[in-house]
């Protein structure tokens, strides 16, 4: 239709299928406390206490950085997020670079293989800037979370005295100890050893991110705060997470049956 060739997409006139929901599986109070104490004892810990407090995705939590930190106000600015890129070809003729590697499946004038390039540019981990209004947020930190990052800062910057010339910069919250970003594998590895070592059911890092959205909604937080906290772009979004919550049923029953019936 958009070349001219037909008049008509026909296949706007099919029902789309309902999109199927990922089964939502968050950590209970007491295995994330347990997680929490167990990772204040390990080397970048904030990092889980931030993810099951305040529900950063993954991407975000490895790409924050300090300038965006304001612990004086306990807040922190969440712009960018840490990213895997892939490679792209540097080279004159992208399809004769990657010649050793071309296999049955490519195609004639296959141009993939770029990780192989010798000239190759804009892969790896890269920052890249949030795209949605509703993910560039600002949240309030709990006061034991500003406590806990000033003591991380005050242990980066030790490490960083001890890594001399050898320390790359980057001005992460979390990172190596030579500065370097740590990438999505590392923190996935970090996670399930953390889990292991706690005694805990295997989860996803994404499952911290659902724990703080039903940790929240069960202290009675309202979901709009909620949505803005994680950085939800819709309010339906948010709502997927009551059918978690048992005990806020309850509660809600409870009240309304005290503000109709009293104590009758």
């Amino acid at each position: 239709m958009q070349r001219g060739y037909i008049a008509r997409n026909v296949a706007t006139l099919v029902d789309a299928p309902s999109a199927s929901q990922d089964e939502i599986e968050p950590l209970s109070r007491d295995e994330a406390l347990r997680v929490i104490r167990l990772a204040a004892t390990k080397r970048n810990g904030t990092r889980w206490s931030v993810a099951l407090a305040l529900g950063l995705r993954q991407g975000e939590a490895l790409g924050l950085r300090w300038r965006y930190v304001d612990l004086e106000a306990g807040t922190f600015i969440v712009r960018w997020q840490l990213q895997r890129l892939a490679w792209r070809h540097g080279c004159a003729d992208p399809h004769a670079c990657g010649g050793h590697r071309h296999r049955d499946h490519c195609l004639p004038d296959c141009t993939r293989h770029a990780r192989a390039c010798p000239q190759r540019t804009g892969g790896g981990l890269q920052l890249t800037e949030l795209k949605s209004d509703k993910s560039r947020r600002t949240i309030a930190l709990p006061p034991p979370l500003v406590a806990a990052l000033m003591a991380h800062r005050a242990t980066q910057l030790q490490e960083r005295m001890t890594a001399g010339p050898a320390w790359q910069d980057g001005d992460f919250v979390w990172c190596q100890p030579n500065g370097r970003p740590i990438g999505n594998h590392a923190d996935w590895a970090e996670w399930k050893a953390l889990l292991k070592a706690a005694g805990i059911r295997d989860v996803r890092v994404h499952d911290a991110r659902h724990t703080a959205a039903t940790l929240l909604l069960a202290q009675g937080v309202d979901q709009r705060v909620v949505m803005q906290i994680l950085g939800h772009s819709q309010i339906s979004m948010t709502s997927k997470y009551a059918h978690v919550l048992p005990q806020v049923m309850t509660d809600a029953a409870e009240k309304i049956g005290e503000a109709l019936w009293g104590d009758a």
